[in-house]
This record gives C-alpha cells, sequence and structure tokens, in this order.
C-alpha cells in the first residue's frame, strides 16, 4: 500500500474503533489494559526505588514493550493489505479508548445524586478519580464528577484518536500506556514523587495537543449544552494556564466556561489536600450539569472521532505528496 491507502486504512480503522467503543464499551473481563496495569504493578515489585531514573526505566520498559508488540501486530496487518491494517487500527482504537464507560459512569453518577444515594455515588468515585470518596458531599460530588469527567474526555478519548491518526495502532496503545502508568504512578505521594516523575512528565508532553483539541471541541460544542463558545474560550484563556496540570487544566476550564459553572477549590486526595484554582465564572455545578457535562463530553467525543479521521488522510496525503517531490528530484 501506498501512503494514501495506508492513511484511509487508518482512517477507517479509526472510525471503527470508535463505533466499537460506542457499542461495547470496555470489556468487564479480560481488558488488555487491564492487563497492563496488572503488568505493570507486578514489574513495580522489581524495578521501584525511590529515584527518578528506576521511574524512568520502569516506564520506558513498560511503554517500549507495548509500541514494540504493536509495531510487529501492525506488519503482519499490513502483509493482509488494506482491510488487515484497518483491523489492527480499529482493534487498538478500541482497546485504547475509555469514552463509552466515561459517560455511562457519569450517566450512573448523576442518577444516584440525583436519587440522594450519597452512599452509592462515593462508591463510584473510584472509576473517576483518586479523590478521597469519605470527604465528599452532594456538591463535593458533584464537582469531581464534572472536573473528572471534563479531564478524562482529553485522557480517554481524544488522546487515544489522535495519538492513532498520528501513529497509528502503535500511537494509540503507546499514549494509553503512558496515561495508564500516569494514573498509577504518577501522584505526588512520599512513594511516587521521585519513582512516578518521568511517567507524569511523559504523560504531560503526549497530552499536549489532545488537551487542547478538547479545549477546542468544547468551544464548538458548547450550544450542545446551551453554553456560549465565547465564554469557553474566555474561561480556557483566562483561567487554564492557573491549574497545576498544563493539560487539565485546559480541558476543565473550557468545558466550565462551556457549560456555565465554576470548578476549582478544595480537593482531598489520599495522599494529601490540594488547593485548586477557580476555572470558569458561573455558579458551582449542581446536580442537572453532571447530565450536561455527560451531552458535553459525547459531543467533544463524536467531533474527535470525525476530526481524528480526517487529520489521517490529511496525514497521508501530506507524505504522498512528500514522496512524488522526493521522487521527481531523484528523477
Amino acid at each position: 500500500m501506498n501512503f494514501n491507502g495506508r492513511a484511509t486504512a487508518r482512517a477507517a480503522g479509526i472510525l471503527l474503533g470508535y463505533a466499537a467503543d460506542r457499542a461495547l464499551a470496555d470489556p468487564v473481563r479480560w481488558h488488555p489494559v487491564a492487563g497492563f496495569g496488572q503488568a505493570a504493578a507486578l514489574l513495580e515489585q522489581r524495578t521501584y526505588s525511590d529515584r527518578r531514573a528506576a521511574g524512568a526505566v520502569h516506564t520506558a520498559v513498560l511503554v517500549g514493550a507495548v509500541m514494540g508488540v504493536t509495531l510487529v501486530a501492525v506488519r503482519f496487518g499490513r502483509g493482509l493489505g488494506w482491510a488487515g491494517e484497518t483491523a489492527i487500527t480499529a482493534a487498538a482504537t478500541w482497546t485504547a479508548l475509555g469514552g463509552t464507560s466515561l459517560v455511562r459512569v457519569g450517566s450512573d453518577m448523576a442518577a444516584r445524586v440525583e436519587g440522594g444515594d450519597l452512599a452509592g455515588a462515593r462508591a463510584l468515585i473510584p472509576s473517576l478519580c483518586g479523590r478521597d470518596p469519605d470527604s465528599l458531599d452532594a456538591e463535593g460530588l458533584t464537582r469531581a464528577t464534572v472536573e473528572s469527567v471534563a479531564e478524562n474526555t482529553s485522557d480517554a478519548t481524544v488522546g487515544p484518536l489522535f495519538w492513532a491518526a498520528v501513529a497509528g495502532a502503535p500511537g494509540a496503545l503507546g499514549y494509553r500506556a503512558i496515561n495508564t502508568l500516569d494514573a498509577m504512578i504518577g501522584y505526588r505521594s512520599e512513594r511516587y514523587l521521585s519513582f512516578g516523575w518521568a511517567a507524569a512528565r511523559l504523560d504531560d508532553l503526549v497530552n499536549l495537543a489532545p488537551a487542547r483539541v478538547t479545549g477546542l471541541l468544547a468551544v464548538l460544542t458548547a450550544p450542545v449544552v446551551g453554553g456560549s463558545p465565547a465564554a469557553a474560550a474566555a474561561a480556557w484563556c483566562r483561567d487554564a494556564a492557573a491549574h497545576p496540570s498544563p493539560n487539565a487544566g485546559v480541558a476543565e476550564a473550557s468545558m466550565a466556561g462551556a457549560l456555565g459553572v465554576r470548578l476549582g477549590g478544595r480537593t482531598e486526595y489520599p495522599h494529601g489536600i490540594e488547593e485548586r484554582p477557580t476555572l470558569g465564572d458561573g455558579p458551582p455545578p449542581a446536580t442537572a450539569d453532571l447530565r450536561r457535562v455527560v451531552r458535553l463530553s459525547s459531543a467533544v467525543q463524536i467531533g474527535a472521532a470525525l476530526g481524528s479521521a480526517a487529520l489521517a488522510v490529511a496525514i497521508g496525503e501530506l507524505r504522498l505528496r512528500r514522496g512524488h517531490r522526493r521522487g521527481l528530484r531523484l528523477r
């Protein structure tokens, strides 16, 4: 296949993988990402040391292994032609995506908070974020859910789709490996402050573009939840840089602006308390905003899937043109 054929296969694989995630979500058992997490935890027992270098080796070995295995699968797929490469990209994209599970958890959280089942809502919080559930009342549960759905829309959907467009199946699964390691060891706790440094910084790097794509899509889709694109853009430009994460602030601020709510404030984790900056200039999110953030996340996800497929084709066209130019020069 030439570059154009590979690009269309990649685009088709991205859309098929996204459709599979919408239809099937994450498998309850035997999820490859869960298997990767178990392998990472076992390896940590041998590699852990309270040093940045040890964490860097740990991260490099795991991410390198995932990408190496995926490259072998891609070569096999290419040997089967267009359909083979499409299938490999689709499988990798579906594996890396978590957007449908995210909105389902968000909807479940909305139902529990609406029904006054705060104990059930607290039990669900670990599916969204690492905050201390016992410290959260109804308002805290609502704010935690809105912030987590906003951030994880970037991590669970836009990031995998973006890297699938740029680097195919290895890009999607390599991104998911990095993001999973960040979730496991990228904390500022006593144990992981040094060991998790490399995973956290690498996650920051690979999310620079996806987070900003998420912000742009939140601006464009704000009307889906009755919001203003101008307000979403203003909150992004004004507030995102104050967030301790260079990427989460973009997703959270733009969605806060789109929803017309104010995020941030005291945030309790098992490893300590953080005072998060204010994002957005409306009232704190209400229970009704749980349904709205789920709709906004879904709209952003659809835009990311279509945009990533288009990006894959555009990259293929660019490579094809460069190939023609080099051929003409050699002549």
